[in-house]
């Protein structure tokens, strides 16, 4: 079982001075916090924020799996409308909805005058940035986009996660010094993105962690076809080692025969994915095509070495097309 959230002191935040409320309109240290949308993400955070101290007056989140979570994570918020819990949020409207979503619960909320002047009113989204909040800027609102670098099941046990992560930011210049002491108080380190570049951002953090999961999964199910019993047994180990050697080494970390240019291996390895799961077949040749170009551009693969791969490559793309 996991163990019971404690409350911690929000001293980092800081107390708002007269002269930080007259220069930027700055809340109290304590704030008064809604969150529109129990997913993983608004629910662990609203538990976050909850244990730093803050006053969570109100969560919007109606399906089984929200109710679920905040039994957990937020028993003593209540559920609200939407638009309810953006009146209640007299200081920070927290907005954690799907990317595709965002954009029209920010109107909505606009449109029916739940937002007021002076509120903060921050997203989760990876993908957007300021633009999207747009109406809430209209109604006097204050907007930040303040995305988590991490991955969540909803749970009590995503709290200590928290601990060190980066946060994408973006926020106005004048918002930042807030921004930065909120984000401080949720345990983590601001990390500022441009709103021209939140897709670029976004793109990679999927890229990296998403596919990953996809990728691991794809090794797991042909282990299991190779006959391995335990799949995860053999990969554990190996995986871990291949992630810590690329974060600490970039394209140093490289092994393997796309890096010494065994067209021969490679070769045998589609043919048997070929006929077992030709499913794998395409993500496998642009896993490689990709591996080899990297490696090349790094030194590790000579192009007199890497004529023979890249021709079995070109070929069974040709062929796969076909």
């Amino acid at each position: 079982m996991s163990a019971p959230l404690r409350p911690r002191p929000a001293a980092q935040f800081g107390p708002a001075t007269p002269r930080d409320r007259a220069v930027t309109g700055a809340p109290p240290r304590l704030l008064t916090v809604g969150v529109v949308g129990a997913g993983r993400v608004g629910a662990v955070l609203g538990a976050a924020l909850a244990a730093a101290g803050h006053r969570v007056v109100a969560v919007a989140g109606d399906s089984g799996a929200s109710r679920a979570r905040l039994a957990l994570l937020l028993p003593d918020a209540p559920r609200s409308p939407a638009v309810s819990v953006a009146r209640a949020a007299s200081d920070l409207l927290l907005i954690a909805v799907p990317d595709d979503a965002l954009a029209g619960v920010v109107a909505d909320l606009a449109e029916r005058g739940a937002l007021h002047p002076g509120q903060i009113v921050a997203h989760t989204s990876g993908a957007h940035g300021l633009a999207v909040l747009g109406p809430a800027v209209a109604a006097g609102a204050r907007p930040l986009a303040l995305h988590p670098a991490m991955t969540f099941t909803g749970t009590p046990d995503d709290l200590p996660r928290l601990a060190g992560i980066s946060y994408g930011v973006t926020a106005p210049t004048d918002l930042r010094p807030l921004a930065a002491r909120l984000v401080a108080d949720l345990g983590g380190v601001p990390e500022w993105v441009a709103e021209a570049d939140r897709p670029l951002y976004h793109a990679a953090l999927a890229h990296g962690a998403n596919h990953l999961v996809t990728l691991v999964n794809e090794a797991t199910d042909r282990l299991r076809d190779a006959g391995v019993s335990r799949p995860e047994k053999v990969l554990a180990p190996l995986l871990r080692a291949a992630l810590e050697n690329a974060l600490r080494l970039g394209d140093d970390a490289l092994t393997g025969p796309v890096s010494r240019g065994d067209a021969g291996t490679v070769e045998r390895h589609l043919a048997r994915l070929a006929a077992t799961a030709p499913e794998s077949v395409p993500a496998y040749l642009a896993l490689a095509r990709r591996t080899a170009d990297r490696a090349i551009a790094a030194g590790r693969l000579r192009p007199v070495d890497a004529q023979s791969l890249l021709g079995v490559l070109a070929e069974t793309s040709r062929e796969v097309a076909a």
